[in-house]
């Protein structure tokens, strides 16, 4: 496993498994399943519902936990300065874990600024290695960076071939801040692992579509998350780190680029609609 220094040193492994829909009877196993596999990086949320799930894999691991990079993320129902501190604290005890190695602020709205404070509290009380955001286009990150105290370690954004991101990452990077992929495989849609650019890049490599892509991305120097409960993918998706596109690859892979989302835009009032209707129960 390769791994990325955040602004303030902490290591992060550059890949890793996310565990958005998978049930919290399930996710013990999944992730006990891919630490074996060799990863190290778990993102969860408290929205997904199975903070309890990644927490019992955690502990049953024989895999020391100063070697694991757990995340977890702030949901926006829970923003505040005392809620999210609150949740936050809840989150631990879910986890049954005695601190969380990322914690970021879900989504842009309510009283992210709140949250963020509360944030800083707790990494400032040694119960969070690193802080960040998710979802926060360029205006908002700069925001948030201008009138913090602790510059944000990460922006966890939706970033895959048909929304490549690179000036958003040009700008994070000029600020320290590590961009981190989510649904890199754009959940399939679009006929992704079918596209011909992406088959053509991997019959070359003598690699799956899925493993081209998150070379594509880890490759830039922006840590990737999948999701799947599938111990051959995740086994597979692992075996990135032996092989390098080269300059005609990733030209061909930039041809790709819509600069649009493939879901929603974050930044619209469907987008917040949206997301308002998703059930959490805090």
């Amino acid at each position: 496993m390769e791994y990325i220094s955040l602004n303030n040193q902490v290591k992060m492994p550059l890949l890793g498994l996310g565990v958005y829909q998978i049930p919290d009877t399930e996710c013990e196993n999944v992730v006990l399943q891919a630490i074996d596999a060799g990863y190290r990086l778990i993102d969860t949320a408290q929205m997904y519902g199975n903070e309890a799930g990644v927490g019992r894999a955690v502990n049953k691991t024989s895999v020391p936990r100063e070697e694991l990079f757990i995340t977890t993320k702030v949901w926006f129902s829970n923003a505040g300065e005392q809620r999210a501190k609150t949740s936050v604290e809840k989150s631990l005890q879910k986890m049954q874990l005695d601190y969380l190695d990322l914690v970021l602020v879900h989504q842009p709205f309510n009283d992210y600024y709140g949250t963020y404070r509360a944030l800083e509290a707790l990494h400032k009380e040694g119960k969070i290695r690193a802080i960040g955001v998710s979802n926060f286009y360029p205006d908002r990150l700069a925001d948030l960076i201008a009138f913090n105290e602790i510059a944000p370690a990460v922006n966890q954004i939706e970033l895959n071939p048909f929304f490549q991101r690179q000036h958003d990452q040009e700008f994070m990077q000029t600020h320290q801040v590590c961009p981190q992929a989510w649904s890199p495989f754009a959940e399939g849609k679009k006929e992704i692992f079918k596209h011909p650019v992406l088959q053509e890049v991997a019959n070359k490599h003598h690699k799956s579509t899925a493993q081209v892509i998150l070379r594509w991305i880890t490759q830039r120097g922006i840590s990737a998350l999948f999701k799947s409960a599938k111990i051959e993918r995740i086994t597979q998706n692992a075996q990135i780190f032996d092989f390098h596109l080269d300059q005609e690859d990733l030209a061909k892979i930039a041809t790709m680029d819509t600069a649009q989302s493939v879901f929603f835009d974050h930044r619209t009032p469907k987008g917040l609609e949206y997301l308002r209707k998703i059930p959490f129960n805090s």
